[in-house]
């Protein structure tokens, strides 16, 4: 998991210094911290959205026109929860985190120069497994047989086209961005021998404030 965290550090600070060079006059370098609320949209299990974390870099510049370019990279701790049956066979929610790793390269609209901008682009989101308290992990996922331990092997690398708006003054803005999985973050999950297919796909809605330096 460092390694590919620090892969795409390298790959954004690639991205920023190529953009330095081509817009030395215009780019403008922000940090970023915020929060976010993950979904995961499933039928195989009973899942609520929960609260987490966002933080990192971005770097936006010129493009065309009344279009910017906007860079970033951002870590993240991502929580849901999943409906499921403890020891004692009382029903107990229990809190997944997803811990990643995004990049991302959007096309931003300036409606309002340097106060109000629409944005849409592709992310890419590398993570690790879910991670779980150990007390909960031999819980019984309700409509299955599975443990909540089971599921914790997700797809490692994933695809979020994102659309989003950003707004405020030259120096300091709101973005909220809503990103949608469009593939399946459970596919590892088929290649164990765990019975039906199972699917789903992420939802993550963030709203980050961005400090521009």
């Amino acid at each position: 998991m460092k390694k590919i965290f620090l892969t795409l550090l390298l790959v954004f600070s690639t991205l920023v210094m190529n953009a330095q060079d081509k817009y030395k006059d215009s780019n403008r370098i922000g940090i970023i911290f915020g929060a976010n609320q993950f979904q995961l949209n499933s039928t195989n299990f009973n899942t609520k959205p929960g609260m987490g974390w966002n933080a990192g870099l971005s770097m936006r510049g010129n493009f065309y026109n009344d279009w910017d370019m906007v860079y970033a990279m951002q870590f993240s701790e991502s929580n849901f929860t999943v409906a499921t049956r403890n020891m004692f066979l009382a029903n107990e929610d229990v809190n997944y985190k997803l811990a990643a790793a995004q990049v991302s390269l959007m096309l931003s609209y300036k409606v309002v120069e340097n106060h109000l901008s629409l944005e849409f682009g592709p992310v890419i989101q590398v993570n690790g497994k879910l991670a779980i308290d150990k007390e909960e992990e031999n819980n019984i996922i309700n409509g299955t047989t599975l443990m909540a331990k089971d599921i914790t092997d997700i797809s490692k690398f994933n695809f979020y086209p994102a659309v989003g708006i950003t707004a405020g003054v030259r120096h300091l803005r709101l973005n909220v961005q809503y990103q949608y999985g469009v593939n399946n973050l459970l596919g590892n999950l088929n290649k164990q021998s765990f019975g039906p297919d199972f699917k789903g796909n992420a939802g993550i809605l963030s709203g980050n404030i961005i400090v521009y330096l």
